[in-house]
């Protein structure tokens, strides 16, 4: 299963063309990963990449705890994949953000990569600037969910 750890730095380019950090680009080659999907997160104000294996188990685990048959379940299936799109890696390493992606993040052109366990994400620059909690709120949390 694919793990990307670390925090990079990168600047999008007039048509939102970024460079993937190398260490992402080498682990998605040695997974075989061709293809990723982009979606905004559903709780916090960045971007996220799924390789194409998780992408797929994500949507497998989510159809499978919804009923097809029912009209509110089937409305959170199709947000999902409604804020979903495909994308690929050009030679170079560098993938296309949409504006309409851009936007809905507030990104403008200096951003963050943060490797989150199989998942890789695209922050605003500015927004990792500080910390995401309160540093005792965030020792608290963890000490709950470690006891």
């Amino acid at each position: 299963m694919s793990q990307f750890l670390g925090n990079f730095e990168a600047k999008a380019d007039a048509k939102g063309r970024i460079f993937v950090p190398a260490v992402f680009r080498k682990h998605l080659q040695a997974q075989n990963e061709t293809w990723l999907v982009l979606r905004k997160d559903i709780f916090q104000d960045c971007l996220v990449l799924y390789p194409g294996s998780v992408w797929e188990r994500e949507i497998e685990a989510l159809r499978g705890k919804l009923n097809k048959w029912n009209k509110t379940q089937q409305q959170v299936f199709r947000q999902f994949v409604l804020d979903a799109e495909r994308i690929e890696m050009d030679a170079s390493g560098r993938i296309l953000i949409s504006k309409r992606y851009l936007q809905l993040v507030d990104i403008d052109n200096h951003v963050r990569f943060l490797g989150v366990d199989n998942t890789i994400e695209i922050w605003a620059k500015e927004k990792l600037e500080k910390p995401l909690m309160v540093p005792e709120d965030f020792a608290n949390e963890i000490e709950k969910l470690m006891e």
